[in-house]
């Protein structure tokens, strides 16, 4: 597959997460107040399933392991706000299903494609495990927000998500820059700006 359609499908990803930055930003600057809309949850499966793709055609294991790690939590917050049952049968046990026969499909094709991903000679191994660690860090903030949420029954997104969110981006803007990978840094530099205006909306909202 050409560079340009592989970039082109990475860069769709990472203006879907950025879109839902910007409505969620936007939303609470509305509301005086920290919120989730649903459009939230829904635009980042749909970005988490290109940017998983995005990885597999770049054999970029930091990249399908961020997303792996997320997307069934994107899920079960839709759940959590009563969206995901609205999506008809059939996509609903594709979006299930996708991830896991990719994986099985990678991990079985043959010796060579596990070789691709993790001794990818364009990522040393310093590097790659700058890649994981970065996606950890970026992944524990869903799954503190997915225990959060579990806990309060209701989809929300508390203080320590944006402040893992903030971390965990300025991790991956370095691990762009050394990677020279223009989608990863186009999506965390608009994220990181918008992690930081959203724990300042928090820390008024807190001292009213």
């Amino acid at each position: 597959m050409s560079d340009w359609l592989i970039y082109s499908i990475g860069f769709i990803a990472q203006i879907l997460f950025s879109s839902r930055l910007v409505v969620q930003w936007i939303t609470s600057e509305k509301q005086r107040k920290v919120i989730t809309p649903t459009l939230f949850w829904t635009l980042s499966l749909i970005a988490s399933f290109l940017l998983f793709i995005y990885g597999y055609l770049r054999d970029d294991f930091a990249i399908m392991l961020g997303q792996t790690l997320t997307y069934f939590i994107y899920i079960r917050n839709l759940q959590l706000q009563n969206e995901w049952q609205k999506f008809h049968w059939l996509l609903r046990w594709f979006l299930y299903s996708f991830p896991v026969l990719i994986a099985i499909y990678y991990f079985n094709n043959n010796v060579i494609d596990r070789d691709v991903l993790f001794r990818n000679e364009a990522i040393p191994v310093w590097l790659l495990w700058l890649g994981i660690i970065s996606q950890v860090v970026f992944t524990l903030r869903f799954v503190y927000q997915w225990l959060y949420s579990e806990y309060k029954k209701s989809s929300s997104l508390p203080l320590g998500f944006w402040l893992l969110s903030l971390v965990g981006s300025i991790l991956i803007l370095t691990y762009a820059i050394i990677r020279e990978d223009p989608v990863l840094f186009t999506g965390h530099l608009l994220g990181s700006i918008i992690y930081v205006r959203n724990l300042i909306l928090l820390h008024k909202q807190d001292a009213e």
